[in-house]
């Protein structure tokens, strides 16, 4: 129905991220105060607080088995995290700028990891040590996932590049160019053969994750676009941006 079901208050600053647990019991939410909460989304309680970030939480995510949760920040760190007992496992250093975002592979084994050091780095999960550091960007890294296999990942940068990488050996598969703004995010389908990324450019790009040809390009009709509306009266901010 699309209605409020209920407001979940206690951080302190804006909100940047949230996520559910695989079981859906649980909701997440990291923000600028530098802690993330969970909450019982059905009852509003917030169940914990996480606290260890120095400065604000950028993403979060939940390991599919439940396990454990993760959440970078931009004091340059990612977090791993018992989240049932809010005990920090391990503490992910070596990005050199602000993390900005976080996933886990289907099969929990590896977390993924973008940053402004324009780099992406892999980690072993359970020991927190950094397998490779994956660099081929020249601008900060935005958005990061695993392919379902978890063999593939995917990234997508300031540098208006979507980049594929093999996850086991680090080498770049392919540069998927054809954004002219920044890559906001990027996702596959379920299926793994094929991957969506969105762009400050204000366009949804489909790409083949297997040749990295762009099959589809998902845009809203602008008619006017290329109309010279210098010096036009009578129109709002909003209204000409639509043009």
């Amino acid at each position: 129905t699309g209605k409020s079901i209920g407001v979940l208050q206690g951080h302190t600053d804006l909100i940047r991220s949230v996520c559910f647990s695989p079981d859906g019991n649980i909701l997440a939410s990291g923000s600028d105060d530098a802690t993330v909460r969970l909450w019982s989304w059905n009852t509003g309680e917030c169940l914990c607080v996480l606290q260890g970030h120095t400065e604000p939480v950028r993403s979060i995510a939940f390991c599919p088995d439940s396990s454990m949760l993760a959440s970078c920040s931009h004091d340059h760190t990612v977090r791993l995290w018992d989240w049932r007992t809010g005990e920090c496992l391990h503490v992910l250093q070596g990005h050199t700028n602000l993390v900005r975002s976080v996933g886990f592979s289907p099969n929990c084994e590896m977390l993924v990891s973008g940053s402004d050091d324009q780099t992406v780095r892999l980690w072993d999960r359970h020991t927190g040590v950094c397998l490779r550091t994956l660099r081929g960007h020249n601008d900060w890294v935005n958005t990061v996932c695993f392919s379902p296999d978890g063999i593939i990942v995917a990234s997508g940068s300031y540098d208006l590049t979507v980049r594929l990488w093999d996850s086991l050996t680090g080498d770049c598969l392919g540069v998927l160019q054809g954004h002219t703004g920044w890559v906001g995010s990027v996702c596959f389908s379920p299926s793994g053969d094929m991957l969506a990324s969105c762009s400050y450019d204000e366009t949804i790009r489909l790409w083949d994750a297997t040749t990295g040809l762009c099959l589809q390009i998902l845009c809203n009709d602008r008619p006017y676009e290329r109309m010279n509306i210098t010096g036009a009266t009578g129109l709002t901010r909003t209204q000409v941006a639509t043009l």
